[in-house]
């Protein structure tokens, strides 16, 4: 008789989830179902990733970070991840937008986050279901609270879900199971065996989200668009980078705001750099001037120039980014 594994938050734990499938006896048969997070925080991310993809018999549901990932909202543990993942990244997002938001045995249900206890299971919110932050701030306005969700549960059949940490045990609370038990925190990686609700759990004795977080602070940095963002969001992150104590990172951190205060200080050097462009193609090509300025994609600032009326805050609007602003400087022939 095949059973079905449901194996809580592994977060990129892969060692243990080898471990817990051998302690298991897991069998080709058998269904491994993840309730989602299989990714973030741990170090092999993508080996996880893979696992469930290539096994035949294995099922992994929409978690939040999963859908952090399919929406392109990266927080620090997304952006780690991504690096991880390397060249597969945009597999890995594809293969995110297949996974499903529940699934239904004739024992349990299982979602990755939560349930609203009035609606049946085809119209749950799939934003509740996950466990995304929209999800969250919908069940705290309904509850009072998030997890205040588990009391009302009214269901016969049990759920099963993971995302909210229950300590070294499941929560069995209400006719629901709570099976996230910190596996990337040096905590529990947890399964549930059915039909039987058995239940088996590794030990992972490394904290390995607080590795992960020491051991990714400069690639993650270093992989930033800093060219491309404004030079207001530079500001903003090196304003929320500015707790961060570790010497590599401080150095790296104070050599980007002191490239980003350069480049932004340069309007007035840029305005006497198209100034002479002008004067040079005026002196040049004479009364041909405005049809040969058309063909330069900083026209603008030409025309403005030759009228008298560039100024730097009409500069600061548009060449808001490094990358604009050496765009132009090259351009221009100015070495910056």
């Amino acid at each position: 008789m095949s059973r079905t594994f449901v194996v809580g938050d592994i977060h990129g734990c892969y060692d243990e989830l080898i471990q817990l499938t051998d302690l298991m006896g897991l069998q080709a048969d058998d269904l491994l179902l993840s309730v989602g997070d299989i990714v973030d925080r741990g170090g092999k991310s993508r080996e996880v990733y893979e696992y469930f993809r290539n096994r035949p018999n294995s099922k992994v549901l929409m978690g939040n970070h999963e859908r952090k990932h399919l929406n392109g909202v990266l927080s620090y543990a997304q952006e780690i991840a991504r690096l991880q993942f390397g060249e597969t990244y945009p597999a890995f997002l594809e293969w995110c937008a297949t996974l499903a938001y529940f699934h239904e045995t004739p024992e349990a249900i299982i979602v990755h986050a939560a349930f609203e206890h009035d609606a049946p299971l085809p119209a749950q919110r799939e934003e509740v279901l996950c466990g995304s932050t929209a999800g969250e701030r919908y069940l705290e306005k309904k509850y009072g609270n998030a997890p205040e969700w588990v009391n009302q549960y009214l269901g016969d059949k049990p759920l099963i879900y993971g995302h909210h940490v229950t300590g070294a045990l499941p929560e069995i609370k209400n006719n629901t199971w709570g099976i996230d038990t910190g596996a990337c925190h040096a905590g529990y990686l947890t399964a549930i065996e059915l039909p039987g609700f058995i239940m088996h759990q590794v030990k992972v004795e490394r904290d390995y989200w607080k590795e992960e977080q020491a051991i990714w602070q400069i690639p993650v940095l270093k992989s930033k668009d800093w060219e491309n963002m404004t030079f207001e969001h530079i500001q903003k992150q090196l304003e929320k980078l500015a707790y961060i104590e570790v010497p590599e990172v401080k150095e790296y951190l104070s050599g980007i705001a002191q490239w980003s205060a350069r480049l932004s200080a340069t309007y007035p050097a840029l305005i006497t750099g198209i100034a002479a462009f002008v004067q040079q193609l005026t002196e040049t090509h004479g009364e041909q001037f405005s049809i040969i300025a058309n063909h330069y994609a900083f026209k603008t600032y030409l025309f403005k120039i030759k009228a008298g009326n560039l100024k730097v805050a009409d500069m600061e609007k548009s060449l808001n980014t490094p990358a604009k602003i050496t765009a132009l400087a090259s351009a221009l022939g100015m070495s910056l």
